[in-house]
């Protein structure tokens, strides 16, 4: 007699193949007119799919560029539905690793537009977006801040991090379309990096505007 086991890949494989004769039984009986309906719909979604690509390289997508002050900021935020902001100070050497993973992921990730802003030219949108430590990366999608990447401590805590650690904590937002398992973050020196804190102290959703004011802390950068 088979075991609970065998019963249960056959009655899996049965439906599997019930399921492919349905598809090939629904494929011969279809028709010119079905076939070039089909293709209609493939061609529209491939021209949408062409638009949309060309409307993100017209925004400025593809690329890592920086940003003058709060009011391309605000700009920035309206054109693209998905927005990366490194917060940076020149004399601040760890801004430099996170420009050089940035630039990468720009590169790759043409739905997201990547851009830096110096936050000695930005002293309102500091302010009200309460960036404390420097680089700080402000993720923000349909013109609200949904989320901060703080420091390094997201990206492993240290400084030689691989751009698949940043690239993996964007698609944990759903800041980038990521590809690969966002359950595990990649290996680091050949083991998993262990991750206690995934995204940092919780914070609270804002809309992007040019007006408006803020609490401020002791605690400035």
């Amino acid at each position: 007699m088979a075991n609970p086991l065998e019963n249960h890949l056959l009655q899996a494989t049965k439906m599997i193949e019930s399921q492919v004769d349905a598809e090939i039984d629904r494929l011969e009986k279809m028709g010119d007119d079905d076939f070039d309906l089909l293709r209609q719909k493939r061609m529209d979604a491939m021209k949408k799919a062409q638009q949309q690509k060309e409307d993100w390289l017209a925004a400025g997508h593809k690329e890592y560029s920086e940003i003058a002050d709060e009011k391309e900021f605000f700009e920035t935020c309206k054109k693209s539905k998905k927005v990366v902001c490194h917060f940076y100070r020149d004399s601040t050497f760890r801004c430099k690793i996170i420009d050089k993973h940035l630039a990468d992921i720009a590169r790759k990730h043409i739905e997201t537009r990547f851009v830096k802003i110096n936050v000695e030219k930005c002293q309102f949108l500091v302010e009200r977006l309460r960036i404390k430590v420097i680089p700080t990366i402000c993720l923000a999608k349909d013109g609200k801040t949904v989320d901060y990447i703080v420091g390094f401590d997201d990206l492993g805590g240290r400084d030689d991090f691989p751009t698949e650690m940043l690239e993996w904590r964007l698609g944990r937002t759903d800041m980038i379309n990521y590809q690969g398992d966002l359950l595990e973050p990649p290996t680091m020196g050949g083991a998993k990096q262990k991750t206690t804190k995934i995204f940092g102290k919780p914070t609270k959703s804002k809309t992007i505007r040019d007006d408006g004011d803020t609490d401020s802390d002791d605690d400035d950068w």
